[in-house]
């Protein structure tokens, strides 16, 4: 009898896995994964990389315990190798979005939703506002951390830094109606100058429950009206902008 209360109490194969995706890791991946495949900055998740980076602290003091009270080489190695990876992720993930923050800083700037997802730091070097902050993130002792910088550099690329190099170089020498950093001319509707995530972007995603009324928005026009559904755990190939507040919202997510 009390073999089979044990049993009864055992995790089933499915809710283990259940359990190691819910993991501060595994949503780490899954946020690096999503940004990574997605044309446009996300929402910066400031919950998941706090507690990650709590986490790496107590890691890193752990290999370093390990090290110093002769613990087994294969135990230390395992922990370290944890902590590679998951210090790998986040570098990764934070290295991704100041790339697109690089590539697409104006079209950011001038949008308040896209604004409003960058983290603090993100915001500062993008904008530039009082010292300049080279945001790089890099290792000490196998910890992350920022680097502040109160001169200018040149590995620094943000809005200020970049009117200013365009306004000296070139745009000073032009026609005075071709002066303009974001539009081609004075004449000019829009800015047509400003790069912009490609939102038709085929991507691969995968969703995490059952989904209906998804409105495509490629292919040939009479396929438009139609509404699209989708099965939880089943791989889609399907244009980014269609599903772009499902992935948002977290019910979907980007390989």
């Amino acid at each position: 009898m009390a073999s089979s209360s044990m049993e009864g109490s055992m995790p089933t194969m499915d809710e283990y896995e259940a359990l190691l995706s819910t993991t501060d890791v595994e949503l780490l991946k899954r946020a690096w994964r999503s940004e990574k495949a997605a044309p446009e900055i996300l929402r910066y998740d400031f919950d998941l990389v706090g507690r990650v980076t709590e986490q790496l602290q107590l890691m890193e003091e752990t290999v370093e315990e390990k090290s110093t009270s002769g613990a087994d080489p294969l135990s230390l190695s395992l922990y370290q190798m944890d902590l590679d990876r998951t210090l790998f992720l986040l570098r990764s993930y934070l290295r991704i979005r100041i790339q697109k923050i690089e590539k697409y800083m104006f079209h950011i700037r001038k949008s308040d939703e896209l604004w409003n997802r960058l983290s603090k730091g993100e915001k500062d070097f993008a904008s530039r506002k009082g010292s300049l902050l080279i945001y790089i993130h890099m290792l000490t002792d196998t910890m992350l951390v920022l680097v502040f910088e109160s001169n200018k550099s040149s590995c620094c690329r943000c809005i200020d830094d970049l009117k200013q190099h365009l306004e000296e170089s070139v745009l000073s020498k032009l026609p005075e109606n071709y002066q303009s950093v974001e539009k081609q001319s004075v004449i000019s509707e829009e800015d047509d100058m400003v790069p912009e995530p490609r939102l038709d972007t085929f991507v691969l995603c995968r969703s995490k429950e059952y989904l209906s009324g998804i409105q495509l928005e490629d292919g040939p026009v009479d396929d438009r009206s139609k509404l699209f559904e989708m099965e939880p755990g089943v791989l889609y190939f399907i244009c980014y902008k269609s599903i772009k507040p499902l992935v948002e919202s977290g019910k979907i997510d980007l390989l």
